[in-house]
């Protein structure tokens, strides 16, 4: 499980070493890392899970330690950049994190799990990957690219035993939410869920081949509206975007 220092990787960690399960957990804060592993009994793997090198030396230690990988839980992101403003930089660790990340993981992991017939990729997404995220361009795009490579892999593996499933709440009490608060249009501290509620969703959905692992109903009905008549969506997002400008424009 990557990103596991803290919110929602911590607490699928805590949720599936509770079940019985040998859990792997990495994280680039190795000493928040540290603690979590020996406060739950996981096997901790520091480094940079998004990066090639990282990556290959996760999957090398979980196999040493575990034998065998039979799930991945990539639960890594990141949030970089404001409209337009947001740098190269932002948008370029965006796609890193949120999206790269998971492929150089799945190159990793098939072979094996196709040769074996069986595998659970999964990643931890967002509901800005279905529908957008006002305010953070960079985000709401690596979120629907991060989904979509979930999508490929669950068509084009699926008969041969991989599972894929993505995890797409819209707000949840972690870090990152306090951190974007000020992002409007869809994320909300009032009646966010917690990482524990997440964890319960996330090994619920581990019981079964389901894709989305979709934790609120008015996501999937938002998606549904957005799928029948895009422009007329387009156009609710637009008057949300004017409201919230205000008559004086853009802040």
């Amino acid at each position: 499980m990557t990103g596991a220092a803290r919110g929602i990787g911590r607490a699928l960690a805590t949720r599936f070493v509770a079940e019985g399960c040998r859990v792997v957990v990495a994280d680039i804060d190795a000493d928040e890392l540290a603690t979590v592993a020996d406060s739950i009994g996981a096997f901790a793997v520091p480094g940079d899970a998004a990066s090639a090198t990282g990556s290959a030396a996760l999957v090398e230690a979980a196999r040493e330690q575990l034998g065998k990988i039979d799930a991945w839980y990539g639960n890594a992101g990141v949030d970089r950049g404001r409209g337009l403003e947001a740098s190269d930089h932002a948008w370029l660790t965006s796609y890193e994190v949120n999206v790269l990340a998971h492929v150089r993981a799945a190159r990793l992991l098939l072979p094996d799990w196709v040769a074996r017939g069986s595998g659970r990729f999964v990643v931890t997404s967002s509901s800005a990957g279905l529908l957008t995220l006002l305010g953070s361009p960079s985000y709401a795009a690596t979120e629907h690219a991060e989904i979509a490579f979930a999508e490929w892999l669950a068509a084009t593996y699926r008969h041969q035993g991989v599972v894929a499933q993505a995890i797409v709440a819209r707000s949840v009490k972690t870090a990152m939410l306090e951190r974007s608060s000020g992002l409007p249009g869809f994320i909300s501290p009032e009646g966010a869920l917690t990482a524990e509620e997440v964890a319960d969703a996330v090994w619920e959905a581990g019981q079964t081949s389901q894709f989305w692992v979709s934790l609120e109903p008015d996501v999937a009905e938002e998606y549904a509206a957005r799928a029948a008549d895009v422009d007329a969506w387009l156009d609710s997002m637009n008057k949300t975007r004017q409201e919230l400008d205000g008559p004086s424009g853009p802040a």
